[in-house]
């Protein structure tokens, strides 16, 4: 491994374990925001688990920090069933990307169910399914199952949009 690309993956790695402090810091400010509304009579309280992260993040930020100092760099994925050399697909990417955009668009005009079938649909449809009638019933179930999956399981409720009337 040449010097030029040992220092450049020794940038890449202090950068990314300065992004961690800078999460870590953001998460235990926002922690410190937080007000209680309910009894005080539970000492660990809503704010435990955001302190708990914001500490993560800070010790593990500061330990990729020691080590990457000290010379141990991360050996890169060689990948078992992809050719790295290659450049990503954009054909691929892009229509993904626009369905997750459409979605965020439409999911509180339309609802989880006819967005999230579009969604569901478009992913296949770009990753290559050409069985469309097939594909587009069982993104329909999968909207559904997950509507009612987060209503009756969880006690989530997704927006219903336009079919509120009816779901």
């Amino acid at each position: 491994m040449s010097e030029v690309s040992t220092a450049k993956k020794k940038r890449v790695e202090l950068l990314f374990a300065a992004f961690l402090l800078l999460v870590g810091i953001i998460v235990f400010v926002d922690a410190s925001q937080l007000h209680s509304t309910y009894s005080q009579a539970d000492a660990i309280g809503p704010k435990a688990v955001p302190y708990i992260v914001s500490g993560i993040l800070v010790l593990s930020s500061i330990a990729l920090g020691i080590t990457v100092v000290r010379g141990n760099l991360a050996e890169g994925e060689e990948g078992e069933d992809v050719d790295l050399s290659q450049p990503s697909d954009w054909k691929v990417v892009l229509p993904l990307l626009g369905f997750f955009v459409l979605n965020l668009l439409l999911i509180n005009w339309a609802g989880w169910v006819i967005s999230g079938t579009i969604l569901f649909f478009g992913t296949a449809i770009s990753l290559g399914s050409r069985r469309w009638v097939l594909t587009l019933v069982i993104s329909l179930v999968l909207a559904l199952g997950s509507f009612y999956g987060f209503y009756l399981g969880l006690g989530i409720k997704l927006p219903a949009g336009i079919l509120s009337g009816v779901l």
